[in-house]
């Protein structure tokens, strides 16, 4: 326990890649077991390992078919992966942005993270109970609302309850894997279907500090804080921007949203805009689409969702800074502000960190790929982009890659869940205080 203490103290980030390597290593070695397969599938290690991988950092992305390749007890294993992993990363995302705040003790929050959300930890005791009430409660309302639904559809009602929690876990955290064989293909114009999947995925995405902030102060949205607001407005904006890009781009295109009815479309290019940026889930060959809608979705999944959320990329909040940065550089403000609040600079130092940093892990991954694939680099992008903002799109690419490049996927999952937060919390308590500080100059930029 000291040792572990220790670690916490000294190197928070280093104790979550910890956990949660351990974590997707319990999970590989359970998937490992013959009882987990379904069928004559023979038994493929670097599979497993994937597959972990992608349950714990809840991403989606696959190298087998879940509901053929895996037998139940294999889905439940991926399911408990699911859970844990996002209400761990929800915690572990939650306390270290806590840390980099400077309001509680950076051991407390790390190790309230790592152990078993005791309430002697005061405060982060009842944050961590209030992250898992929410989570719980929301997965069971998702289930309750489509079990009734798979029932009608000709499920028996043990099915239907099962593959009713297996998407309230999925799609709440933004895991994206389907337990069945087509997905969500067949209701693809079913609203009572597509309608609470979509929700549960958008309102997972906002993040623990944003949903704990709306139940405080839902009856005065403007008490609401900075984090809140900007995250809820951004979010929303790049959901529109998204809906309305994909119905004009795809809106004819018979291989991907365009459907019989204008109801229908209307749902699909909404359900689109809404996992792109993180939930996973589609309901067409992303192939099938046009060019200029994959680099849309390779922006849209590179930005990902909200702080200390399940949903992965740099974070709305990272673009807005950057964004309310150029804005104020434009008008020659000397403060960047946004909703009657200022922003202090330091934190624009901690968004271009996370950016630039980001571009680097997808830029070696892609390279790699590239090595070991004679995939196009659109696909190769387009992959590694999904892995590393865990949305779990996929053009089918990771299915045919070799070993390595499969684990260059895991990896890119395992830095996408952890680097950017853990870059982020490490940058912004970094407080280096020197005596003598060097003559300023300004180089010529742009």
């Amino acid at each position: 326990m000291q040792a572990r203490e220790r670690l916490a103290h000294a190197s928070p980030a280093r104790l979550a890649v910890l956990v949660f390597t351990l974590v997707i290593l319990v999970v590989a070695a359970l998937l490992s077991l013959p009882i987990a397969r379904a069928g004559p599938y023979p038994p493929k290690i670097v599979d497993a390992i994937f597959t972990a991988t992608s349950a714990v950092c809840v991403t989606g992305l696959t190298t087998v078919p879940t509901a053929e390749y895996w037998s139940g007890f294999g889905q439940v294993v991926i399911v408990a992966g699911i859970q844990v992993g996002g209400l761990g990363v929800m915690t572990l995302g939650s306390l270290l942005s806590l840390a980099a705040s400077r309001r509680l003790g950076l051991r407390s929050k790390v190790l309230a993270a790592s152990e078993t959300r005791t309430s002697r930890l005061g405060e982060v005791g009842m944050l961590v109970r209030a992250v898992a009430v929410i989570s719980v409660a929301a997965e069971l309302m998702l289930m309750a609302v489509l079990t009734p639904r798979f029932i009608v559809e000709g499920e028996s009602p043990g099915q239907a309850l099962w593959h009713g929690l297996f998407y309230g876990v999925s799609a709440f955290n933004n895991a994206g894997f389907v337990p069945t064989v087509e997905g969500l293909k067949p209701f693809a114009s079913d609203w009572w279907v597509m309608a609470p999947i979509m929700t549960a995925v958008f309102v997972g995405s906002l993040g623990f500090p944003v949903l704990l902030d709306l139940t405080k102060r839902w009856r005065h949205p403007s008490l609401l804080t900075l984090h809140s607001k900007l995250t809820i407005s951004f979010c929303l904006a790049l959901l529109g921007i998204a809906w309305l890009a994909f119905t004009a781009l795809e809106w004819n295109n018979p291989g991907t949203l365009k459907t019989d009815s204008t109801s229908s479309t209307l749902l699909n290019t909404l359900f689109a805009g809404v996992n792109t940026r993180s939930g996973g889930f589609s309901t067409f060959d992303v192939t099938a689409q046009r060019p200029a809608t994959t680099l849309l979705q390779d922006a849209l999944m590179f930005v990902g969702g909200g702080s200390a959320s399940t949903a992965g990329g740099i974070k709305v909040t990272t673009l807005a800074v950057m964004l309310l940065a150029i804005r104020a550089e434009a008008r020659g403000d000397r403060d960047m502000e946004a909703f009657g609040r200022r922003i202090e600079p330091s934190i624009l130092r901690v968004a271009v960190t996370v950016a630039v940093a980001s571009v680097m892990f997808v830029f070696t991954g892609a390279f790699i790929l590239t090595l070991v694939t004679d995939a196009p680099l659109t696909r190769i992008l387009y992959e590694s982009i999904s892995a590393f903002a865990t949305c779990g799109l996929s053009t089918g690419l990771s299915a045919t890659l070799p070993p390595l490049g499969k684990l260059t996927l895991a990896a890119l999952m395992l830095t996408g869940r952890l680097g950017t937060m853990t870059i982020a919390t490490s940058v912004a308590m970094t407080n280096r205080r020197r005596v003598i500080r060097l003559a300023e100059e300004r180089p010529i930029v742009g």
